[in-house]
């Protein structure tokens, strides 16, 4: 039986299935980075609090909770002072750091530094079109859109670096009315959709009729290329186990590219969600999930298949 692909473990009954948990999956280095900036300050018995939850897995959330890692919301923050608070990889505006600093709270930053460069990118094309208006070199700002999920934290923050100025469009559909004959800057959230950003720069650049338009890819390619990988390990699996939290966005979207290739694909937040008939007949079961899945929670699941097919 193997327990972590390409790592053999204890000999089996050959005719057990195989129980295999894909190599990819699991936490992007942003999330790990976080998750370790938050054990380290826990470990020297400080109380920490964490905007938002961590990660988007309510399992990795609650053991860090076991730890003392408390979790707020942007509408504590008005009353906290003196507190030591961790921002996630998801990243905040310039107004979040404003008002901690200002209550004089401690800030341990733990932005993605995939996130952190976008910010600045974003906040310097920002600034620098103030300045050519101030100047008098041009009477219109550009048009800044960002390519990414209405709502999300890593959005919030990247919307946050232009004075709330620019907007977000999810997919093609909300490039209609808009004026697409202003400047326009084009920017994606770092984890959206490759083929979904090049269809969006396609549309603008056939509707466009005057203007400037640039646009960046700033997709974090450590995510991007996971779909075709986990495509991949689908296919090669008779029944795929996809562990995620109900939160993840990630979760969702490499959900369905496991089903575009694997219809006995099954999704879990943890192993009570198991069901023994998802895994009768299958000879090679995968274990697989998005970014915010920890290698634990993947380990606990086929631990369970392991008991549920009596290997």
């Amino acid at each position: 039986m193997e327990s972590q692909k390409g790592t053999p473990g204890p000999e089996r009954d050959p005719g057990a299935p195989m129980i295999e948990i894909d190599a990819n999956s699991g936490f992007c280095f942003g999330v790990v980075t976080a998750i370790e900036k938050a054990e380290a300050e826990l470990a020297r018995g400080e109380r920490l609090a964490c905007l938002g939850d961590i990660v988007h897995n309510a399992s990795e959330v609650e053991r860090l909770r076991l730890r003392g890692l408390s979790t707020i919301t942007h509408g504590d923050l008005a009353d906290l002072r003196g507190s030591t608070v961790l921002l996630r990889a998801h990243g905040e505006p310039p107004t979040t750091y404003d008002l901690l600093r200002r209550n004089n709270n401690r800030i341990i930053d733990a932005t993605c530094p995939v996130v952190l460069r976008l910010q600045r990118r974003i906040k310097q094309a920002y600034d620098q079109a103030k300045e050519r208006i101030a100047s008098g070199e041009t009477r219109d700002m550009p048009l800044i859109l960002i390519y990414g999920k209405q709502g999300h934290a890593e959005v919030n923050g990247l919307v946050g670096q232009t004075d709330g100025t620019a907007v977000v469009i999810q997919d093609a559909s909300a490039l209609d009315g808009l004026d697409l004959d202003r400047d326009i800057l084009l920017y994606s959230q770092t984890t959206k959709s490759i083929d979904g950003f090049r269809h969006v720069v396609e549309e603008i650049r056939k509707r466009k009729r005057k203007g400037g338009f640039e646009y960046f890819d700033t997709i974090c390619r450590q995510v991007a290329t996971r779909s075709e990988k986990i495509k991949g390990f689908a296919a090669s699996h008779d029944t795929i186990i996809f562990v995620s939290g109900a939160k993840s966005s990630n979760g969702r979207v490499l959900l369905e590219e496991c089903r575009k290739v694997n219809p006995r694909t099954y999704a879990v937040t943890d192993a009570g969600g198991l069901r023994t008939e998802w895994l009768e007949g299958a000879r090679r079961i995968g274990i697989c999930g998005a970014t915010s899945t920890p290698a634990w929670l993947m380990e606990e699941v086929a631990g369970r298949v392991r008991t549920l097919t009596g290997t």
